[in-house]
């Protein structure tokens, strides 16, 4: 079946892109006339989400500039690759990447592996270095391909750690069916990267859906040793069929699309066997866990950080006013995390000094920010940190 979003679903599927294309770095203003000239979804057409966004890559490939057109496919085959020209602009998403890598020899390789339920790929860098390093292995989430975190492999081997990106099931170039075991793919990659990075202390870097997958596989593998997420499903957004109803349907048409599911009215049948964590697993994770939650968020229920609590062992949280991925607080999330990749490696030096000043700094301005212009009730902290 065709896959694609629905055409009377545009209004939405730009707003989401909004949020991507900020995450990305890119221009409001530039986005806004590329958003104007996209009036349907329909496959094919010249005015067509896919279509729009691929002639603007392709005219970034053709001045030499990898990196835009890397990102204007990204935003072309969003949310997934579902039709002929989302399937078109997947292929220059890795194409103008391998460009961008290849260029200027940047050390990062391309690894490619095969299983009984099909292929997946990932980007990597640091592995195989003289003295093995730790291992951090990052992954987003139902709509984010492996290419838009690629970019940072170089900055992370500088920090000391082996470094391997890949994508959920179903994403990209991750040809494997999604479902509630999939879990078991982060075990398979930890297999097949052996003697290439110190195989005993893992870092998981796993953004929204990922991280569900990451917390589960924590459960069962004790070569993970910290888990890092931001606005992952636990529970309720499994088992409450009420909070289903509120779930934007890009996110609903997305795991469609990804679990193989016929229907919605399947999937969420489906969900109700094995995907929601329970408290057993969670009590098995015994390793730091490390959430970002956005306390406007849209897909992921509020309850799931008192799950959290009440079950891990090690957790903590830092909270931002903010929709879905906290998209607007970007630059405090990210050090935010790089903060907690160090600290629960067991590093305090200058770096994580550094980090904390900066970060500290960052939630003050937002704060100010967010301070009411006349007397009136405080609003909630834009930043919060706690257990």
């Amino acid at each position: 079946m065709s896959t694609r979003t629905r055409s009377n679903d545009l209004d939405e599927l730009k707003e989401f892109a909004r949020l991507h294309a900020k995450g990305q770095g890119m221009k409001a203003r530039r986005l806004e006339r590329i958003l104007a000239r996209i009036r349907t979804d329909e496959p094919g057409a010249t005015d067509s989400w896919a279509r729009v966004w691929s002639a603007e890559a392709q005219a970034m490939a053709a001045r030499g500039k990898p990196v835009q057109a890397c990102q204007f496919y990204t935003l072309a085959r969003f949310p997934h690759h579902g039709d002929a020209d989302r399937i078109a602009a997947q292929r220059g998403v890795v194409e103008s990447f391998d460009a961008w890598r290849g260029a200027r020899g940047r050390g990062i390789e391309k690894l490619e592996f095969q299983t009984p339920d099909g292929t997946f790929c990932a980007w990597a860098a640091g592995l195989d270095a003289p003295n093995p390093l730790p291992l951090l292995v990052v992954m987003g989430g139902i709509v984010s391909v492996k290419e838009q975190w690629a970019q940072l492999l170089p900055r992370f081997a500088k920090l000391g750690f082996a470094t391997v990106v890949a994508e959920m099931p179903g994403v990209g170039e991750n040809t494997l069916p999604y479902g509630p075991d999939s879990w078991r793919l982060l075990g398979l990659l930890l297999d097949q990267l052996k003697g290439r990075a110190q195989e005993h202390n893992v870092s998981l870097l796993a953004l929204s859906f990922s991280g569900h997958m990451a917390l589960r596989a924590a459960a069962h593998d004790e070569r993970i040793g910290r888990i890092l997420t931001v606005g992952a499903p636990i529970t309720h957004f499994f088992a409450s069929e009420n909070w289903w109803s509120r779930v934007p349907h890009i996110t609903k048409d997305t795991l469609v699309a990804l679990t193989g599911q016929p229907s919605e009215a399947a999937l969420v049948e489906a969900f109700r066997h094995g995907w929601a964590l329970t408290p057993e697993e969670l009590g098995a994770v015994r390793v730091p866990v490390r959430y970002v939650v956005s306390a406007r968020d849209e897909i992921i229920p509020g309850g799931e950080r008192a799950f959290l609590a009440e079950h891990l062992a090690d957790v903590g949280f830092l909270e931002f006013d903010d929709v879905h991925g906290s998209p607007a607080h970007l630059g405090e999330l990210r050090l935010w995390l790089l903060l907690q990749l160090l600290r629960t490696n067991g590093i305090e030096d200058k770096r994580t000094k550094v980090l904390s000043t900066i970060l500290g700094l960052r939630a003050a301005k937002s704060r100010r920010k967010a301070a009411p212009a006349r007397p009136g009730p405080t609003p909630s902290l834009p930043l919060q940190e706690s257990r």
